[in-house]
């Protein structure tokens, strides 16, 4: 497999290539220092940016992502770390970076559950009972042609759905917004950023990473990579080829549990897509924009799943009107379509990749 696409806006610099003659311990320590010194500068943007609500959103973002890097970095290279200390701070930053995640993900969730509403109860067609949907980001499926237009019952219950969905993101959102500054500004915190900054200076190695670069970092990055393929390999492509998965979407639309273990594979797939695509940005800056297309998708089948949960809890709140419940069950079943586009899309993506190669 070629290395992926790191087209998107969280890619960072990498240098030109490793000579020969470095070590693996040399050059892992200058991709490490690196996001080391995004992550202190992120932390430096977000202390200047006072009471500049985009600034300290842009920031945690930046810190956030970074954190993201070196942790998954210090996993798929532990073989050459003290393995000691490559735990203690893969903890921490996987603390913090899930912590950092949680405002972002609940203000994408509520725009998305937002517009959705706004389409399904407009002008836009809703989803037939074919599965005539739009697919996501111009992969190759059928278009929605002749859905049925929206029904009263929706228009109605689509403005109250909209406002209970408001209420219960944004309190979500101030919680999360809340944890994240009081993380910050914790003792815990302080232990990371000082790891952190130690990461920048002098990185803690094992015996192995004396060895050249070009004989040790390969082990490691093809385990990332064969876990990836094999992940992959276990996922239902042949069923998530047709764009309109029947019976994915039933057993989505079943119970929560059932949604999960529907889910849970394709999001094992993009955790691990993303820890090779951080090896490989160690290794090399040549990418393949396949996987990176393959990347964006994923992200895109998080989104709509997490969507579809959220849709799903609102219609659970107590004592909601008919109409509500109704349209919260269509804004659902909507983004439970979405799912189905992105997996369709992925599989898509991976059958005609030329980069994709057996383990």
């Amino acid at each position: 497999m070629h290395s992926p696409d790191l087209s998107r806006e969280d890619a960072p610099a990498v240098p030109s290539g490793h000579p020969t003659a470095v070590t693996a311990g040399e050059a892992l320590a200058r991709y490490l220092n690196a996001r080391a010194g995004d992550f202190l500068r992120s932390l430096r943007l977000h202390g200047e940016s006072g009471s500049d609500t985009a600034g300290v959103a842009e920031a945690a973002g930046s810190l956030h992502m970074a954190a993201r890097r070196i942790s998954g970095t210090l996993h798929t290279f532990r073989p050459l770390l003290d393995p000691g200390w490559a735990d203690d701070l893969r903890t921490e930053l996987a603390w913090l970076s899930a912590t950092l995640a949680q405002e972002h993900a609940c203000t994408s969730r509520l725009n998305r559950l937002l517009s959705a509403l706004s389409r399904l109860s407009g002008a836009a067609p809703v989803p037939s009972a074919r599965g005539e949907f739009l697919v996501l980001d111009g992969a190759m499926g059928p278009q929605a042609t002749d859905a049925p237009r929206p029904s009263g019952s929706l228009t109605v219950g689509a403005a109250r759905a909209g406002a209970l969905l408001e209420r219960q993101l944004t309190l979500a959102r101030t919680r999360a917004h809340s944890a994240a500054l009081q993380a910050l500004g914790s003792s815990r915190f302080h232990g990371v950023a000082d790891a952190v900054a130690v990461l920048a200076s002098e990185l803690p190695l094992g015996p192995v990473a004396g060895a050249p670069a070009s004989e040790a970092l390969a082990p490691a990055a093809e385990v990332a990579e064969h876990r990836l393929v094999d992940a992959v390999a276990a996922l239902p492509l042949s069923r998530a080829g047709h764009p309109y998965n029947a019976e994915a979407l039933v057993h989505g639309l079943a119970t929560a549990s059932a949604g999960e273990a529907q889910d849970a594979p394709w999001h094992q797939v993009r955790q691990l897509l993303r820890l090779h695509r951080y090896a490989q940005e160690v290794l090399c800056p040549n990418t393949d924009p396949v996987l990176g297309r393959a990347g964006l998708v994923l992200d895109r089948h998080r989104d709509a799943a997490e969507a579809a949960a959220a849709a799903a809890a609102a219609a659970r709140t107590p004592r909601i009107a008919p109409a509500t419940a109704y349209a919260l069950g269509v804004l659902h079943a909507d983004q439970r379509h979405e799912v189905e586009a992105a997996r369709f899309a992925f599989q898509e993506v991976w059958r005609t990749s030329t980069a994709v190669s057996a383990p």
